[in-house]
């Protein structure tokens, strides 16, 4: 009687004090505070075979300047209408057909370019452009100028896609979006010459008296061919982790930290036969296979990749990745900001 007298009573306070915005702590605290990591993003791949043709659709409905942006979302199934693929990360394929320009804009998100089908596009930031191939890791820091455009190289024309990320649900969080379009022209006017940022920092030097870059790497673009020449020479030289294979990340060469402040951009190497232990950590994780063919098991799930997909692992989801032929995987997360606010949690099976 007396217990059915409280929550008589409980229901009658939750009911009074609804109207003043307010809602009891201890009817809730489990869920805001719980025991380990919880989300409601789920393990997913993306087959480009597969999602390929919807893009080439797209491209007879729409043309690149009137989408802006002509880019298909990456929708993590468990963030329906969220436009997110995990809870603080965007992804996107975009497609720039031969001949177009994706308008001038900027805005405070950061994004990232990673190319993964033909060549032949470009991409200019703040002046400076810079030609798109396969692998290549390309930066828009945030409130920068770009615009992107497919003139053909080597006298070669075809459509050219790409995989954005950007910290779009980051930014929305805390509602701190602001966007600008270039009224003038739908391209900028080129004022540098090409790989001038990677001259000035990319031999491991950096001129004297510098303009201040902000917080993102003053190397917008950094070419697969590069990256993939150190990999492999760490592939015969150094020792084999049991977990990532062969991991480096992109970095900062002014700072020695991540190359952009919200997103953590990264480079791995299976070797041929890799059979990764399984690891776990707080960041969520976009990948991006570059090449080969392998497995992902995401905690019960597991996932064939070839080149081209994409898949992503959730928070505190455990991941162990393998290859019978090797493979080099491009990865971004927001590992940034959980070490910036000291909340990162990594696990490592035996």
């Amino acid at each position: 009687m007396n217990q059915s007298k409280d929550n008589a009573a409980r229901r009658a306070l939750y009911e009074s004090i609804r109207p003043h915005h307010m809602t009891p702590l201890w009817e809730v605290l489990h869920a805001l505070v719980p025991k380990s990591p919880t989300t409601a993003c789920v393990p997913a791949l993306w087959r480009y075979r597969e999602v390929k043709p919807f893009l080439m659709q797209s491209g007879e409905l729409i043309t690149a300047e009137e989408a802006v942006r002509r880019v298909l979302i990456l929708e993590n199934p468990g963030l329906p209408g969220q436009s997110a693929i995990t809870q603080s990360l965007y992804a996107g394929l975009q497609l720039i057909l031969p001949g177009e320009v994706a308008p001038s804009h900027r805005h405070v998100q950061s994004a990232l370019r990673f190319v993964i089908d033909g060549k032949g596009a470009y991409t200019t930031v703040e002046g400076e452009r810079t030609t798109m191939h396969p692998g290549d890791f390309i930066i828009t820091p945030s409130w920068r100028w770009h615009d992107h455009g497919n003139e053909g190289v080597d006298g070669v024309t075809e459509p050219v896609v790409w995989l954005d990320g950007l910290d779009i649900p980051t930014v929305r969080f805390f509602d701190a979006g602001f966007a600008e379009n270039d009224d003038v022209s739908k391209s900028q006017t080129v004022r540098h010459p090409e790989g001038s940022s990677y001259a000035r920092y990319g031999a491991n030097m950096a001129p004297v008296r510098r303009v201040n870059t902000g917080l993102t790497s003053p190397i917008f673009s950094y070419p697969y061919s590069r990256t993939r020449e150190a990999l492999h020479a760490l592939e015969r030289n150094s020792e084999i982790d049991a977990w990532h294979g062969i991991k480096m990340k992109y970095i900062n060469p002014t700072t020695g930290g991540w190359a952009m402040p919200t997103i953590g951009t990264c480079m791995q190497l299976l070797p041929k036969g890799f059979r990764g232990k399984p690891h776990r950590s707080t960041e969520g994780t976009v990948y991006c296979v570059t090449e080969g063919r392998g497995s992902a098991r995401i905690g019960d799930q597991t996932f064939q990749f070839e080149p081209q997909d994409v898949f992503v692992v959730p928070s505190w989801a455990s991941l162990s990745l393998s290859s019978e032929e090797g493979a080099v995987l491009f990865s971004y997360s927001d590992r940034p900001i959980h070490e910036a606010l000291g909340i990162l949690r990594e696990e490592f099976a035996d």
